[in-house]
């Protein structure tokens, strides 16, 4: 790859007038590198972004305020293209509370154009432009300072195609009738982003905890709890301040003093130096009077099992029908969301297999269905 003519933005200025310019174009092409091992919350390194004038890197390590760009990602009149996006937004909703609209994804685009299941960015950009992308900057510590010429010019590539390949997407998406699913899938994508954490509900993505009884859940939910407010409040990925096996083994035991804390598998002496009175008043806090409901009690229940294969079956037909992935439609969780809906006599939220384009699609055949 030859060297690309980009421009390092690292003072409020340069940011304020980069972006200020972008907001009068039709579309902007954005990526993000990042590093995130240890911490809980992604570290930003490098913005890109590509207007169709400016091949712009942004060093979020040099720039005070960040504001301009926040704004252009809100600014409704320019269309944000994104490949793969959803990293991205964890790190626009944590760092600037703020989503992009709207988004178009060149990923779901892809999906959505039947060019096969969700295409890496690479071969996307080898089938519109035929390029073969070198990768071998991949693994950069995008924190360290200076950043190499190869790397920079690894990082500008991104968004340079991006924006290339941006009008050719846009065309056969809409010539197919589907740049409104296209959009639709930008705005579920952006679902959630900005809601604050809630510890309270932590437990529920601890792997394994539906095989719990109810008093354990209690204490796990009490654990799991605990854990992400150190996680948040350290920067730290919740399995390294406790991993699920150790959490789970304590829920099941559910400790009430040191001595026999120390002694539960799993435990190092290093978790139990730092950890342990906590751990017990985690335990301790634990609401064993109303434990939380089982997680998906339904799941393991042959019934249930039966009903989500029926409309599995069913969304294999209508992919067919309509020349769409069979997962895009319907991934196993919206299927068991469906059918956890219907067995709840259509109680709660709307699953999403019933709105916007899934629902024109799914909605009667679905209702065709005798699940319980």
């Amino acid at each position: 790859m030859s060297q690309l003519q980009w421009q390092w933005i690292d003072n409020d200025a340069a940011l304020a007038s980069l972006c200020l310019e972008s907001r009068s174009k039709d579309f902007v092409a954005i990526d993000t590198e990042f590093v995130r091992t240890r911490t809980y919350y992604a570290q930003l390194g490098l913005i890109q972004l590509y207007d169709g004038v400016n091949l712009a890197l942004i060093d979020p390590l040099a720039i005070t305020d960040l504001s301009p760009f926040w704004q252009l990602l809100a600014d409704e009149s320019v269309v944000k293209v994104l490949h793969s996006g959803s990293e991205d937004l964890e790190i626009f909703a944590q760092r600037g509370g703020v989503v992009p609209k709207p988004l178009f994804d060149t990923q779901v685009a892809g999906v959505l154009l039947n060019l096969g299941a969700a295409m890496g960015y690479a071969k996307l950009i080898k089938h519109y432009l035929d390029i073969d992308l070198d990768k071998g900057e991949s693994r950069t510590d995008w924190l360290k300072r200076p950043l190499s010429d190869a790397q920079l010019n690894y990082a500008a590539a991104d968004v340079l195609y991006l924006h290339q390949i941006y009008p050719t997407m846009l065309a056969a998406i809409t010539e197919a009738g589907r740049l409104d699913w296209l959009w639709q899938e930008g705005e579920r994508a952006c679902r959630g982003r900005l809601d604050p954490e809630r510890p309270e509900k932590a437990y529920l993505k601890v792997k394994n905890a539906f095989q719990l009884k109810p008093k354990q859940l209690a204490v796990l939910k009490s654990l799991a709890h605990w854990r992400l407010e150190v996680a948040i409040r350290k920067d730290l990925a919740v399995n390294f301040v406790i991993k699920d096996a150790l959490l789970l083994n304590i829920a099941k035991k559910a400790p009430r003093s040191l001595a026999y804390l120390e002694q539960l598998e799993g435990l190092d002496a290093r978790t139990f130096q730092r950890y342990g009175r906590s751990i017990l008043g985690a335990v301790a806090r634990a609401d064993l009077d109303n434990p939380p409901e089982p997680i998906d009690p339904t799941g393991l229940d042959p019934d249930f099992r039966e009903a989500v294969a029926e409309v599995r079956t069913l969304v294999l037909k209508l992919a067919e029908q309509h020349q769409v992935q069979p997962e895009f439609i319907a991934s196993k969780k919206l299927v068991s969301q469906y059918v956890n809906y219907i067995w709840q006599d259509c109680f709660g939220k709307t699953p999403d297999l019933l709105q916007g384009w899934r629902g024109e699609i799914c909605a009667q055949p679905l209702m065709k269905l005798v699940l319980r």
